[in-house]
């Protein structure tokens, strides 16, 4: 019998339309000063400058606004086809979200899920996902796709990484040898994965195209702990810098939106106002909101979130990074965020919990075991058609089935609460579905949080 042929690298699915983009993050250092002009404008992979000559389309196209919150509906449109917001993304972090299969993930509804850099670039490596013709011919993946910077690691990875105005090094957690130096005109790499020595440099301005094929790169942020204080926080002159460097010295830009390197974490007000009043000068697709979800107080979350939207430009999308629980989810988009992600829902799965609209079923608990309804009779994921919280408390203890069929539900949760949100704001009825949706989850209003009651409540939505 002749052997099979031979299968080559995987063909990327054609985009529908328009270039990639690249998006900054707003964080809370930051110095105007140091930007230098504000002159200088990003272009897109599809030739067009952002400020000059033929104007491509606008990254977020909004199609309603609440007429009392600042929540708004719309969508993203994308090389991949066009994405409804607002959005939750699930993470891939190497190229596919844990316990889900990318077929699966799109049967779900969800057009547009993450990858990361820095685990991208150590597992499987760029060398084998450029040769798959990208990250969507390596995942067989045909919608969109964001990839983040990977200045998350320098926070979880912090006793491996070593942060420079250049870039940041990572020790190879295999290798153990150290980065020698960091590439010297980062924004000249057509990548933002730099190998050196035993380890790995990200560029903090990669270039459009990405190795990865993303059609959103994320620049590198420089991250540290939102509850960290000091001179960590304060260096924020650091961020701008990059973006200063090609007017100053008269080099050609990067094609693709400015990306910037800074410093998110920390929760001072002013700090955080510097970096936007920075940030907002350059006209690039759209802004990021990081430095928060890292064990802040709920009451300081909602603030410098709250104190992002107000600042930041109407008609360009905001994604609030790392936020995924379902009353996060409701109150930032009424303070006026569009995207979202976060390993929550899936993680959480992992752990035995399925995600409803009042709140979770710990599904190891003895009291699922002959209780032979749907994790939630309301939805209709295959999960809950299917099977029974007594067959996946049979399970869970010994079969890793249990883990994925909670998966699937856990991201369908997250989907459908989106997709609930978005129908609300184009019916103009989001205050009441705001009202009902914390109904259900806490039930009288004396149970529900105070900090949802001050952040809705600034936004002019009331329980009364």
């Amino acid at each position: 019998m002749s052997p099979p042929p031979r299968r080559g690298p995987a063909r990327r699915p054609k985009p529908q339309h328009g270039g990639r983009v690249a998006l900054v993050t707003t964080a809370s250092g930051g110095d105007a000063a140091a930007a230098g002009s504000a002159g200088h404008v990003g272009e897109r992979e599809d030739g067009g400058a952002q400020g000059g000559g033929a104007e491509p389309a606008p990254l977020l196209r909004v199609t309603a606004e609440c007429g009392r919150s600042r929540a708004r509906a719309g969508e993203l449109r994308l090389p991949h086809g066009p994405v409804p917001c607002p959005v939750f993304m699930p993470v891939g972090t190497r190229g596919t979200a844990k316990g889900v299969t990318a077929a699966q993930l799109a049967a779900l509804g969800c057009r547009i899920c993450l990858g990361n850099t820095y685990h991208l670039g150590t597992r499987p490596g760029p060398e084998l996902v450029q040769r798959a013709g990208g990250l969507h011919g390596f995942m067989d993946w045909p919608h969109n796709l964001l990839t983040d910077s990977g200045g998350f690691q320098m926070v979880s990875l912090a006793e491996l990484s070593e942060v420079t105005e250049e870039g940041v090094r990572f020790r190879s957690p295999t290798a153990g040898r150290r980065c020698c130096s960091a590439p010297r005109s980062p924004w000249r790499s057509r990548t933002p994965w730099v190998r050196e020595g035993g380890g790995w440099c990200l560029n903090p301005q990669p270039p459009v195209p990405s190795p990865a094929g993303a059609d959103i790169v994320m620049q590198l942020d420089d991250v540290v702990s939102s509850t960290t204080t000091g001179p960590r926080v304060r260096g924020g002159h650091a961020q701008v810098r990059p973006l200063a460097r090609p007017l100053h010295r008269r080099q050609p830009p990067p094609r693709a939106a400015e990306p910037l390197r800074h410093r998110p974490g920390g929760l001072d007000p002013a700090l955080r106002t510097q970096c936007l009043e920075a940030m907002t000068l350059r006209d690039v697709p759209g802004f990021a909101i990081g430095g928060l979800s890292g064990g802040e107080e709920k009451d300081r979350f909602w603030r410098m979130v709250k104190l992002s939207t107000d600042r930041l430009p109407r008609d360009k999308p905001r994604y609030l990074m790392g936020v995924g629980y379902a009353t996060d989810l409701v109150v930032c988009v009424a303070l006026g965020c569009d995207m979202f992600d976060c390993v929550f829902p899936t993680r959480t799965a992992r752990f035995g919990s399925a995600l409803v609209p009042w709140g979770s079923l710990q599904l190891k608990n003895e009291r699922f075991a002959r209780d032979f309804r749907p994790i939630d009779e309301s939805c209709r994921c295959p999960t809950c058609r299917r099977h029974s919280r007594a067959y996946l408390h049979a399970l869970i203890r010994s079969e890793t089935a249990a883990l994925h069929h909670l998966t699937v539900h856990n991201i369908a949760y997250q989907l459908n609460l989106m997709g609930s949100i978005r129908e609300s704001i184009l019916a103009q009825r989001f205050p009441e579905f705001v009202r009902g949706f914390l109904g259900a989850m806490y039930g009288p209003r004396e149970r529900v949080p105070p900090w949802v009651l001050e952040a809705l409540a600034a936004v002019g939505i009331t329980l009364d």
